[in-house]
């Protein structure tokens, strides 16, 4: 058995600013819906989708410039809603969050899958960085838009630390999209080079000369680290995916085939055949 579970939210942007889409107010959605049936068609069976509900979550709390939605184009805002309704009425499991992130739901869904001795692989559907740190073992991530696959080599090929580490980097070097800065003079090829090295924070030596991770500048990055500790801890924590989102059990994400509203949903968003496509699946799949 293999799952997929999809970043709803990301390729709800990735299907908005997509250079085909000529519909601002109903495009995104229909490429969403879209592009799940095409995994069917390509033979997937379990699939979940998880997305932010609402944009703000329980990390605006922790971080005072943590994301929050400003600058999102007002015509993809509101289709966040559509598309989770859209979804459903076709048959997927979504999981649209408050509190949490998408993210949370997606390492939580991973979890969950991993431990189903039933499943052979579990496919996180994202090129998000942050949830490099899911990977190994069964986990993978893939990029669909670059059709990249990544298993714990390729996530340390691709961010110079292996999977466990990933909270740890981005605690040192920040990441933009979500809003938080890093440590002052830590780049993605020191942070890289020590915790490839060392792999948590609090195993990086308190002395820079035993460091051997061969980093310039080691005395002044060590005296930002100790300066700002606490900082970096609370960097880390906000970039640590939850794994305690409710999303149910396996069995839950088969797809069983679009429900009774789908040919109204497709009808509002100007595509009929989105239940042509989603009725031959659910026919193949009974003979």
């Amino acid at each position: 058995m293999q799952i997929h579970l999809i970043d709803g939210t990301y390729e709800l942007f990735r299907q908005h600013f997509s250079p085909a889409n000529k519909d601002p107010e109903r495009g995104a959605t229909r490429g969403v819906v879209s592009s799940c049936l095409a995994l069917l068609e390509q033979g997937a069976t379990h699939v979940a989708v998880a997305t932010d509900h609402v944009i703000e979550s329980f990390r605006n709390d922790m971080w005072a410039t943590y994301k929050d939605g400003a600058g999102v184009d007002p015509q993809l805002k509101a289709q966040f809603p559509v598309v989770e309704d859209a979804l459903v009425a076709f048959g997927f499991t979504v999981w649209p969050m408050v509190e949490q992130e998408a993210d949370d739901a997606l390492a939580a869904g991973a979890a969950v899958a991993a431990a189903d001795e039933r499943v052979e692989r579990v496919v996180i559907a994202t090129p998000d960085k942050d949830l490099g740190q899911c990977v190994g073992g069964k986990v993978w991530q893939w990029d669909r838009r670059q059709d990249k696959w990544f298993d714990a080599d390729g996530v340390r090929a691709r961010l110079g630390v292996p999977p466990a580490s990933v909270p740890d980097l981005l605690a040192l070097v920040g990441d933009s999209a979500d809003g938080f800065p890093g440590l002052p003079g830590w780049g993605a090829k020191s942070a890289g080079s020590v915790l490839d090295r060392w792999g948590h924070l609090e195993d990086i030596p308190a002395d820079p000369a035993a460091w051997d991770a061969g980093v310039r500048s080691a005395a002044k990055l060590n005296t930002t680290l100790r300066e700002h500790w606490d900082l970096a801890l609370l960097f880390r924590d906000i970039a640590t995916a939850r794994t305690d989102a409710e999303v149910g059990a396996v069995d839950s994400w088969l797809w069983a085939g679009p429900g009774a509203a789908a040919a109204e949903v497709a009808a509002s968003l100007d595509a009929p055949r989105l239940v042509e496509r989603a009725q031959r699946l659910a026919e193949a799949r009974l003979d």
